[in-house]
């Protein structure tokens, strides 16, 4: 008898072994910033995971701030997301990397641009993190490749594919979507007011669209 009691108290606690919920990071720029907000396509995730029942299974964290570029991240990457201890990361950059030569005679060049997303990508991947790409929306919403940052948007895009294959990761192809979406929805071919508000940042439906993308991406 001595025996059992200890017996079964180790199966009780057996039984309510703590799983720890899945971490995801999603690491960016003012986009991701927004995205935590009320309305934000990270907080509408959350919102999603409570309605479904899986708040103990999955954990959404934010990590974005305005203007970043691609070695901004680089550059916070070991506080911002390594010190969390991420499961996953999703990489949302690219959009101040194009816009910048334009707004402020900055950006990024392509070959820096390559450099520092891989360098990235290996220092998450050397941690035994899952590494989720995401190609950069849109700086405009016409249809017609008339937007102004049109040709680099489409040509750093093509580099993040071209990452996710070398290194056989996910990616989000936003690009993509985004587009075929306007094309459906926006048959005035307005500059913005379909899933942004001023040609870059989401706006509610924008929110909605990116979130339920990223939500086919990362809940598995």
């Amino acid at each position: 008898m001595k025996f059992i009691l200890p017996l079964c108290l180790a199966l009780a606690m057996a039984s309510f072994t703590f799983i720890k919920p899945k971490k995801v990071v999603f690491f960016g720029d003012s986009i991701t910033q927004a995205g935590v907000r009320p309305g934000g396509y990270i907080t509408l995730m959350q919102e999603d995971l409570k309605k479904k029942n899986l708040t103990n299974d999955y954990e959404f964290v934010g990590a974005g701030i305005g203007g970043n570029k691609v070695y901004d991240l680089y550059l916070r990457m070991e506080d911002d997301v390594l010190a969390q201890n991420p499961d996953v990361v999703v990489i949302f950059i690219g959009v101040n990397d194009v816009w910048h030569k334009a707004s402020h005679g900055t950006g990024t060049d392509p070959d820096k641009f390559d450099r520092f997303y891989e360098a990235i990508i290996k220092k998450l991947q050397a941690q035994n993190i899952e590494v989720i790409l995401c190609t950069p929306a849109a700086i405009g919403e016409k249809t017609d490749y008339s937007n102004q940052q049109d040709g680099d948007l489409n040509q750093y895009s093509k580099q993040i594919r071209d990452l996710a294959k070398k290194f056989n990761l996910d990616l989000i192809d936003l690009r993509k979507e985004f587009r075929a979406y306007n094309l459906e929805h926006n048959p005035e071919n307005k500059d913005r007011g379909i899933l942004t508000v001023d040609r870059v940042h989401l706006n509610d439906t924008g929110n909605r669209f990116v979130a339920d993308l990223m939500w086919k991406a990362v809940v598995k």
